[in-house]
């Protein structure tokens, strides 16, 4: 995988390259295709902020991430988007149990109109009144 990591405050050693890779290596292992990851590394004062964007297929995640440390934002940024990522490659799972569940209530007549049973009740009381 091609990550894409710019800088304007610090020069991207090896140790930070390692360190990003590593947590999208992680967040390779959902089986889920990222598409163009980009990593931006600033310094706002004294702190660090880490943004990354990801895209996935219909969607894009994005995550910020803040710290005194460098390291530690990397970390926060990688469980982030672990986060958005788990959140993404359930979701259809989650879509299906939903449909499952209102296909079952159909068949049940759970969601049947009640005024149905009214009609069928007024069309036998005019049908005993005409014999």
């Amino acid at each position: 995988m091609s990550i894409t990591i710019t800088s304007t405050v610090i020069d991207i050693s090896p140790a930070i390259r390692e360190r990003i890779e590593s947590r999208f290596e992680k967040l390779s292992r959902r089986q889920v295709d990222l598409i163009a990851p980009h990593v931006i590394i600033n310094k706002e004062g004294l702190k660090y902020q880490v943004e990354a964007t990801a895209g996935v297929r219909h969607d894009t995640l994005f995550a910020k991430a803040e710290d005194d440390n460098l390291y530690a934002a990397i970390k926060d940024l990688g469980q982030k988007l672990e986060r958005q990522l788990n959140r993404y490659a359930d979701k259809p799972l989650a879509q299906r149990a939903v449909a499952a569940g209102a296909a079952g209530a159909v068949l049940a007549g759970e969601l049947g109109d009640e005024s149905d049973d009214e009609f069928d009740e007024e069309f036998d009381h005019e049908f005993d009144e005409e014999e």
